[in-house]
């Protein structure tokens, strides 16, 4: 059913405005409740997340919560990131794409509800599987306050220090990451706090 709240959403995108209509018709066609979240159109099934709607510059998609444990038969499903780890997106760029897979995303909308409904979930990556990069390593044996305050950090707040640490490709602007967060680290602050 259609959530009147969840409207502006839809009248206020200007490029995906089709194709929003399209995937909103689909996805409210396999019974889940429309809700706003985020700032996006999202669909529940007693009240638990199964997807939800999204658009960027090149595409618009529909994001399956748990899309890492989908079947996935037809290859649609993608991973935004390798370090997303539950979420898959199905993209789409024009409404043809979206008519012509209609049943087929309900499909996968129907599968995700089975997931829910089954209680699965997903096995996440500890936060100790996560690379340390060599810079922040040297750092944290060389500072006891420094390791200190990053173990008194949340695992959230590990994990997005150490992917921000490790994913530049030069040992020169790893160890500028590393040096720049050291004051947020000793403040018990998050990378994005």
């Amino acid at each position: 059913m259609i959530n009147p709240k969840v409207d502006f959403y839809f009248n206020k995108a200007q490029k995906w405005q089709q194709e929003l209509e399209q995937l909103r018709m689909i996805v409210l066609d396999c019974g889940l409740t429309e809700e706003l979240k985020w700032g996006v159109p999202c669909y529940t099934f007693h009240k638990s997340n199964i997807v939800l709607i999204h658009v960027f510059k090149e595409y618009c998609a529909v994001l399956f919560f748990k899309g890492a444990l989908l079947n996935d038969a037809n290859g649609i499903l993608i991973q935004q990131t390798e370090n997303v780890q539950a979420a898959r997106q199905v993209r789409f760029t024009n409404v043809t794409e979206i008519v012509e897979i209609a049943s087929i995303l309900k499909t996968y909308i129907y599968e995700a509800i089975e997931v829910e409904k089954a209680g699965l979930k997903v096995e996440f990556k500890k936060t100790a599987e996560f690379t340390i990069s060599e810079e922040f390593q040297h750092k944290l044996d060389g500072m006891p306050t420094l390791k200190t305050a990053f173990d008194a950090l949340t695992p959230g707040r590990q994990r997005a220090y150490m992917l921000h640490f490790s994913a530049p490709k030069q040992a020169k602007t790893r160890q500028e990451r590393v040096e720049k967060c050291i004051p947020q680290i000793l403040n018990g602050k998050g990378l994005n706090d």
